[in-house]
């Protein structure tokens, strides 16, 4: 419906659904676009990525005070306060 329908009362105007869909062609389900190319090549260099800094950070020392309070856990243990 218009606007000027609206206001003056009338019913909504009827028109066909073909009219208010665009034909557009469908894409051919076997051919992979070329956004759909670029979109899987960014999810895997993502990927390599993540598991490059994944690597970096399992790779990593572990810290002197991480490794004192792991240390004096396993001695309050056991000594039978844990």
């Amino acid at each position: 419906m218009s606007d000027d329908d609206a206001m003056r009362g009338l019913p909504p105007r009827k028109r066909r659904a073909d009219s208010m869909i665009e034909n557009m062609p469908s894409p051919d389900p076997r051919k992979p676009s070329a956004a759909l190319d670029e979109a899987r090549l960014r999810q895997q260099a993502i990927g390599v990525r993540l598991r490059q800094m994944f690597d970096e950070v399992v790779n990593e020392d572990v810290p002197d005070e991480f490794l004192d309070i792991l240390r004096r856990h396993d001695e309050k243990k056991a000594g039978g306060e844990g």
